[in-house]
């Protein structure tokens, strides 16, 4: 404690000596400013990108999608079944030099890039989007990459009108637009005929006001080796916080990474610190500790293959066993436990009388189904990551484990700092080697469908069930996925994830909820509108400065 009390306090090269601007410790820096190239640890340049950029789209409170830089759309549908989109631009936005305006173009030439970076994947809905895919997979040459890329979905009918083409209806495209930033516009008339070298440096070093952005913020600087990124008020913005009386943007904000956030946070070096141990949430609760409802689950997952798991009255029974009141009793300051995967704030969750039909529990029921299953007179392994996490990971396991001892089910539990291998890990007889693992999952976008990807066929369940009864419930879930992203009626296409979510936690048993995660924070109370989203990334878009922190800075 000496030690870091000593640390909180210097100056110097440490970067924690006082100078202008809020401060927000993040867990992450950024790995690319390039929010069209981006890469698969996506999840760390989120804050910046949040702050910086928009979509066609955007979400409101309820998680509905409300209109972003698109002011309306039109959506149809071909002959052939395709699904189009007609994008109507704002016309009153300005990217941040101040006189460039937001054009289709910027989305034809975002689009095209995200398509040829590290996730060009997420593109896959739009037309030609396989082709392209395919083209750099076999290493085409560059002209027949740009040819296929001129055939693709996203078209500028005029400099306000952008025209998108999806292979087939997906009724969550419009809720993807909104959040994952791959689908942001870039400034195309800064990028056009730049080479990709060129490109990369445009973005990653930031410098005269470049790269523009079209959020309440833009990037001054990038200190890879000091771990902050320094982001300016950006007065051109479209999307200035809402101001009340007193109130006033931050001029600057600093993003900082360091391990003793929590010590620089109780020095007032920092403004906003997350709470990332549960330990912590256990004792005294400050005065500004936040709270904000994920749109996330944590489970229990089975392997499906290995016995006594095989069987899913098996599963579906231990399901049963599992009081998930007394499971979170006195966890965290507050708790949302759960027999239901798709959180109930999500649009299209199942309603009251689906989930009462979904396992839950009945400890008489569980026992007496379980009484006498062949296989378990050996205990079962449970897998669970290793390390301190806003979830309390260690008590959920050692509490799960006493309540399964209940009903004569005997559990070993197993922290694992390699968790992501050893449950990807199968013993040479075939199956996979742990019995049971934990494991919290979070959305990317407001829809029911970022939740079942995971568990689709291609998906990193790591669970077996894919294999079971011969594959036919794996090829009835993703029917029903398919049909329920395809429907344009809201009642029908929730109706269908409904049983989608009942072949996974029902029918098949191949996981068990327990509860929807929070994440906690602190900031000061001069901070305002600082948050984190429902999809634990730091929001920044609201921030602005009242007060005594207002003063100060």
């Amino acid at each position: 404690m000496l030690v870091l009390v000593l640390v909180a306090g210097g100056c110097g090269r440490c970067g924690f000596q006082p100078d202008p601007g809020v401060k927000v410790v993040v867990p992450a820096m950024p790995t690319t400013l390039d929010w069209s190239y981006s890469d698969p640890n996506s999840w760390a340049n989120y804050p910046v990108m949040l702050a910086t950029q928009r979509g066609l789209t955007t979400l409101a409170p309820d998680h509905s999608v409300q209109p972003g830089l698109a002011e309306r759309w039109e959506r149809s549908r071909t002959a052939s079944s395709q699904e189009v989109y007609t994008f109507h631009l704002r016309q009153d936005v300005r990217w941040s030099d101040g006189v460039t305006p937001l054009t289709a173009q910027d989305f034809v030439i975002g689009w095209h890039r995200a398509l040829q970076g590290r996730e060009r994947g997420e593109l896959a809905d739009l037309v030609g989007a396989e082709t392209v895919l395919a083209l750099q997979e076999k290493g085409a040459s560059p002209e027949e990459l740009k040819a296929a890329l001129a055939r693709t979905g996203v078209e500028a009918l005029g400099p306000h009108t952008l025209r998108v083409t999806l292979a087939r209806p997906r009724s969550y495209f419009l809720a993807r637009l909104a959040n994952v930033y791959l689908f942001f516009p870039a400034p195309s008339a800064f990028l056009a005929d730049r080479s990709e070298e060129e490109v990369r440096d445009y973005f990653d070093r930031p410098r005269e006001g470049h790269p523009l952005a079209l959020g309440p913020y833009r990037v001054e600087s990038w200190d890879r080796a000091g771990e902050r990124v320094r982001l300016v008020h950006n007065p051109h913005s479209a999307f200035q916080p809402p101001l009340g009386p007193g109130e006033r943007p931050a001029p600057v904000l600093t993003l900082l990474k360091s391990e003793i956030g929590p010590a620089l946070y109780e020095r007032g070096r920092v403004d906003f610190v997350f709470v990332d141990s549960a330990v912590a949430l256990q004792g005294r609760r400050p005065d500004d500790l936040q709270r904000e409802p994920l749109l996330s689950t944590y489970f229990l997952a089975f392997n499906t293959e290995r016995p006594p798991l095989d069987r899913p009255e098996v599963r579906r029974a231990i399901a049963r066993a599992i009081d998930r009141e007394a499971l979170m009793k006195g966890l965290l300051p507050a708790a949302r436990p759960s027999h239901v995967f798709l959180p109930p704030e999500l649009p299209g969750a199942a309603s009251p009388e689906e989930a009462a039909r979904l396992p839950h529990f009945s400890p008489d029921r569980a026992r007496a189904e379980l009484a006498g299953v062949p296989g378990l007179d050996r205990p079962l392994r449970l897998v669970f990551r290793a390390g301190d996490s806003f979830v309390p990971e260690v008590a959920i396991a050692e509490r799960l484990a006493a309540q399964l001892a209940a009903v004569g089910v005997r559990v070993t539990l197993d922290a694992r700092s390699d968790f992501s291998a050893e449950v990807a890990r199968r013993t040479a007889e075939g199956p996979r080697a742990y019995d049971l693992y934990l494991r919290r999952m979070g959305a990317d976008y407001a829809h029911p469908n970022t939740f079942f990807t995971l568990f689709e066929r291609n998906g990193l369940h790591q669970t077996g069930w894919e294999t079971q009864r011969g594959g036919e419930p794996m090829d009835r879930f993703e029917q029903l996925l398919d049909a329920a992203d395809a429907e344009p009626d809201e009642a029908r296409s929730r109706a269908l994830y409904a049983q989608a979510q009942a072949v996974l936690l029902d029918e098949m048993a191949v996981i068990a909820p327990l509860y929807h995660p929070d994440r906690y924070f602190r900031t000061r109370a001069s901070l305002l509108g600082v948050d984190v989203d429902p999809f634990n990334f730091l929001s920044l878009r609201e921030l602005r400065l009242g007060g005594t922190l207002a003063e100060a800075r």
